[in-house]
């Protein structure tokens, strides 16, 4: 019996530390400029992942080079907008102005996005939907 209470209070310590750091976390804050860091894209798979490792996805109806973003409002709930007030670095990354004023990064001249409906780092659901949604690819 004594031994399951020294594990029971083990395991309670090792989830109130676990709780503690999780708590210490937070979003990366403006560098000593006052600018956000560039938000990571990396290509796994052939594929433009953000920095939690989810697929980004191109809009057909976006022209690319415009500097504009047309998918707003429930558009932009469905599909997040990869947000970063600075691109990049390594190549064809920019920053649009969104209607909100908002920044997004972009690639190519097209502005990036997530997908509401893929539930892991790898997943592709997005890509076709409705014909004008594409992973975005290097």
């Amino acid at each position: 019996m004594k031994k399951l209470g020294m594990k029971l209070g083990t395991c309670a310590f090792t989830a109130a530390l676990t709780l503690a750091l999780a708590g210490c976390y937070s979003a990366p804050a403006a560098n000593a400029s006052g600018q956000t860091p560039p938000s990571a894209v990396s290509v796994q798979n052939g594929i433009l992942v953000g920095a939690n490792g989810m697929t980004l996805y191109t809009f057909d109806k976006d022209t690319a080079g415009s500097g504009k973003s047309v998918c707003n409002g429930p558009c932009a709930t469905n599909w997040p907008p990869l947000m970063g007030k600075q691109a990049p670095s390594g190549g064809n990354y920019s920053v649009i102005q969104r209607d909100d004023g908002s920044s997004q990064i972009a690639y190519k001249g097209k502005p990036l996005y997530y997908w509401v409906k893929d539930g892991k780092a790898g997943d592709t659901t997005g890509d076709g939907v409705m014909g004008v949604w594409h992973t975005a690819r290097p």
